[in-house]
């Protein structure tokens, strides 16, 4: 899919264009915030509409060991996306947002709904956040699953965020200076993204207690660079990938998105740290995504 200029107001100043809606289809959890149950209210409280299509709903995440619930099946997605087809309300969708995917048929079916949203809304977009691993954990997906990302949801994206684990495995290549970062950011674009946002970058210039983002688009790419947490956050990543989603929308400006994400992320997980939780204070630090306590800013590398 491919993007293209902000689709017309309705006239009054101000307000969002018409088609303003996001599709967000991800997995859902009962207590914590991943997935849908990260991207949805984050969207929501900056004002956006969302329609939240669940793959999976679980009772936590599944990093705690143990969970209970149900994976959805890729005809469950298919039956959804059908239902909105029907509804006649597509049109108003200004792109779909992906994270974890199962299985490739669950991407597939991700893929479908894409298109369908796009044939009723040619300016409609999609951001991919191609979730296959990390650093010290390598992959942690079903087989298949990366094969599918890098060969066909990668190609149809408009924005990507991997993170800098799988900025190398999307592209096959090292990435751990500037150079090769930007030789690596270069390659991806190459397979149809026109913008990449990069978290959790760690090059061998970035201090210790330091982590990178990268933001590209429009030949230029810039880095933007926040203090370390001590513990991975669960949330982080889903909620950073919709807040960079919606902000590039508003502002087609993957600068400006890069910081408006980065500094609302920054403080959501600041504030998790001092509550002593593994799980994101969305709730109890949502000012912090309208009104990020701490402004980061970009430099252009």
């Amino acid at each position: 899919m491919t993007s293209a200029e902000p689709a017309e107001t309705n006239g009054k100043a101000g307000e969002r264009p018409l088609s303003s809606a996001i599709l967000s289809i991800q997995s859902h959890v009962v207590y914590g915030h991943v997935g849908n149950s990260a991207a949805v209210f984050a969207l929501q409280r900056l004002g956006r509409e969302v329609w939240p299509i669940h793959t999976v709903q679980f009772s936590n995440h599944t990093g705690y060991g143990g969970w209970r619930g149900r994976v959805f099946a890729a005809g469950d997605i298919d039956e959804c996306a059908a239902g909105l087809a029907e509804r006649g309300v597509l049109g108003g969708c200004a792109g779909l947002l992906s994270g974890y995917i199962g299985s490739p048929d669950i991407g597939a079916a991700i893929l479908r709904a894409a298109s369908q949203a796009r044939a009723a809304n040619a300016q409609a977009i999609y951001c991919c956040d191609p979730v296959l691993g990390d650093r010290g954990r390598g992959f942690y997906v079903q087989d298949g699953v990366a094969d599918f990302m890098r060969e066909r949801a990668v190609p149809a994206a408009t924005i990507v965020t991997p993170n800098h684990f799988e900025l190398e495995a999307l592209t096959g290549a090292e990435a751990r200076t500037l150079g090769a970062a930007r030789k690596a950011l270069a390659k991806l674009h190459a397979a149809g993204p026109r913008i990449i946002l990069v978290t959790s970058v760690e090059l061998d210039d970035t201090p210790p207690q330091s982590l990178d983002l990268l933001a590209s688009g429009g030949g230029a790419i810039w880095r933007l660079r926040t203090p370390k947490a001590p513990v991975a956050v669960n949330g982080a990543g889903d909620v950073i990938a919709a807040l960079f989603l919606h902000h590039w929308l508003e502002r087609r400006d993957a600068a400006a998105a890069l910081a408006r994400a980065a500094s609302a992320v920054y403080g959501l997980v600041a504030a998790t740290q001092a509550a002593g939780s593994r799980e994101l204070a969305l709730i109890a630090a949502q000012d912090q995504l309208v009104n990020p306590s701490r402004l980061f800013a970009p430099e252009r590398v």
